[in-house]
């Protein structure tokens, strides 16, 4: 049997599994074994290269935002972020939809994952917006929603992911996913105003000065912890690592000494909940610097580029052919097997088209933020359902409406280089 052959029945094979169920990690290392002894490419550099994908001091900052996440929503501090956002908010129709989605921007300034993200603000924000009288369905899907741009505004998990596999400033592409997390959440914001207004959802409060600077005075831990990551990474007084260890060890001491929602009997189990995402991310980081090494083997890239190329040389029919590919991706994988599979393939063959490589960066992981709300995968809609009951089934409808504002959104990111590229140094 020729290797061709051999390679496309264990890509079936796996595909089998993934489908099946299999967790992703196991599936592209079964893939990655499998071929590597189809096409005779010696096992011996499966094992080193596991070991040197992770010997990287860099990605030490991965392990460090997770925890931070966990602490801040132990520490209640996501909670004061949140009344501080409907504080600022209440005077619109639908004020309390449009804080659940800016307390989903600042909590992800702080943390950098999604699926915390959605949890946290999700747990907090659902049972208030429906006694506040919006759809329970809505409520779930604003969420879910919301959670997107927690691998896009940073710090972002993801972006420290994409950053070592390109080989590219993880501060920079911090910096540059400020502006477009911003526009994210307007978008979104803009979607939940029209729908809530539409419907009738929620109560109009009178804007209260005394209400926003009290709440906004309960928030101050919050705020500083944004301004550590944000300030020390942008001017260069510390590296991503660094800002996480600190960040980390000033929400510890905050949730200890300060507000004091933090008991030291909970900290194994939020440590230990930090740790068992860890162990799962890690691992794919791993094995996908092998996979690249097959790819490289097989003429994968080359394929893909000749594909794309089919279209023409016009940059803006091949980014619109990129961004295709990875919204097609985003609807059956998350965020982490997209960009360890598809950023080394796609990243190049927009290098070739003129695309800065930075500005792609932001491009490809708006889109694979927009995959965790599509169906039929949508990781943050399980998460909705999951940490309000609503089924998932019930969550999409509305969940898809929030997709077109993001869509939009996403065409203006891509099309506009300078909301990725304004804030990068020497861009």
């Amino acid at each position: 049997m020729d290797q061709g052959t051999l390679v496309a029945l264990i890509s079936a094979g796996v595909v089998v599994l993934f489908l099946l169920g299999v967790p992703i990690f196991l599936v592209i290392g079964y893939w990655v074994v499998g071929v590597s002894i189809a096409i005779d490419f010696t096992l011996a550099n499966v094992g080193v290269t596991l070991f040197e994908g992770l010997n990287f001091f860099g990605l030490l900052s991965l392990p460090l935002f997770i925890l931070t996440g966990d602490l801040i929503a132990a520490a209640g501090i996501a909670r004061r972020l949140a009344d501080f956002a409907h504080a600022c908010l209440c005077w619109m129709r639908g004020g309390l939809g449009l804080a659940t989605i800016g307390s989903c921007g600042m909590f992800a300034a702080i943390s950098g994952s999604n699926s915390a993200t959605t949890a946290t603000i999700g747990g907090i924000m659902h049972p208030v917006l429906e006694e506040d009288g919006y759809d329970g369905r809505f409520a779930a899907a604003t969420a879910a929603a919301g959670g997107t741009v927690g691998i896009i505004i940073p710090p972002s998990i993801i972006f420290i992911v994409y950053g070592f596999l390109m080989n590219l400033s993880i501060s920079d592409l911090f910096v540059a996913g400020i502006l477009p997390g911003l526009l994210m959440v307007m978008a979104m914001q803009g979607v939940c105003w029209f729908l809530a207004k539409k419907n009738g959802w929620g109560t109009i409060a009178p804007l209260s000065g005394k209400r926003i600077a009290n709440t906004a005075r309960r928030a101050y831990l919050g705020f500083f912890a944004i301004f550590i990551v944000i300030y020390g990474i942008y001017s260069g007084l510390f590296s991503p690592t660094e800002a996480a260890a600190i960040t980390v060890g000033f929400c510890l001491l905050a949730g200890l000494l300060l507000t004091r929602e933090i008991k030291f009997k909970e900290l194994p189990d939020v440590i230990l909940r930090s740790g068992q995402l860890t162990g799962m991310l890690a691992p794919m980081i791993a094995v996908s610097v092998v996979m690249q090494q097959v790819f490289g083997l097989l003429g994968v890239a080359e394929a893909v580029a000749n594909f794309v190329a089919w279209f023409g040389e016009n940059p803006t029919v091949v980014l619109l052919i990129l961004m295709a590919i990875v919204m097609a991706a985003g609807c059956i994988l998350e965020s982490l097997p997209v960009t360890v599979i598809f950023a080394p393939i796609l990243a190049p063959i927009a290098l070739a088209h003129g695309v800065d490589p930075v500005h792609f960066s932001v491009v490809f992981l708006v889109g694979a933020a927009i995959g965790f709300i599509t169906p039929p995968f949508g990781l943050n809609l399980f998460v909705a359902s999951g940490t309000t009951g609503i089924p998932y089934s019930k969550i999409v409808p509305f969940a898809i409406l929030y997709m077109s504002g993001l869509v939009i959104a996403w065409m203006l990111i891509a099309f506009v280089p300078w909301f990725s590229l304004a804030l990068v140094p020497g861009q």
